[in-house]
């Protein structure tokens, strides 16, 4: 049976809950309501475990806040004996509009603090990514105000079928391996039909 490790990038807190810097935290609660698990609170993490098509699942929503998410990361990994490459990094980007997801093998941190921790942590940036595109639709100087917050009514219809197309990645990743999903998820445009 092979395992796999999702972590979902976000900060624990009411405060935070659905912002779009939590986005990561919103995809695996999304995967794991699917497959009939739950959310526990553990070491460094809310886990849950999940099986699927005899794969299982450790899903891991670090408790360590964003800019500590490598130690979280780190220790399931570890401690789950998952190999890197079965991990997957569920991520916010405002690099991306937010039709788009960006499936990649490794990448830069590019500029995600999130990122930056768990490459600091792992001393490598080679290891799978999933990029959730949230714009970049903020006046200059408003960035943090825009990240950590929540989306606008009139985008939330289409996070949400993001939410499910990433869910979709997520199994596909599973089943039919990195370098086939790449080819799927980078190459969709989600819109609201």
């Amino acid at each position: 049976m092979s395992k796999f490790l999702l972590v979902g990038l976000g900060n624990i807190g009411g405060e935070y809950a659905h912002t779009r810097h939590n986005i990561g935290f919103d995809v695996l609660d999304a995967f794991v309501i699917k497959h009939g698990g739950f959310f526990k609170l553990d070491r460094l993490a809310e886990v849950a475990e999940v099986k699927w098509k005899g794969k299982t699942f450790v899903c891991v929503k670090p408790t360590t806040f964003m800019n500590l998410s490598g130690k979280a990361f780190k220790y399931w990994m570890d401690k789950e004996k998952v190999t890197l490459e079965n991990t997957l990094t569920i991520v916010d980007d405002l690099a991306l509009p937010t039709s788009k997801l960006r499936l990649r093998a490794s990448g830069s941190d590019a500029g995600h603090n999130g990122l930056k921790d768990i490459q600091l942590t792992l001393g490598t940036d080679a290891y799978p990514k999933l990029r959730f595109g949230i714009g970049n639709n903020f006046a200059k100087g408003q960035q943090i105000d825009f990240v950590l917050g929540k989306w606008a009514q009139d985008e939330r219809k289409l996070i949400d079928i993001k939410i499910q197309k990433c869910v979709e990645v997520i199994e596909s990743f599973a089943a039919i391996g990195l370098s086939r999903t790449m080819t799927l998820a980078n190459g969709m445009d989600i819109k609201v039909e």
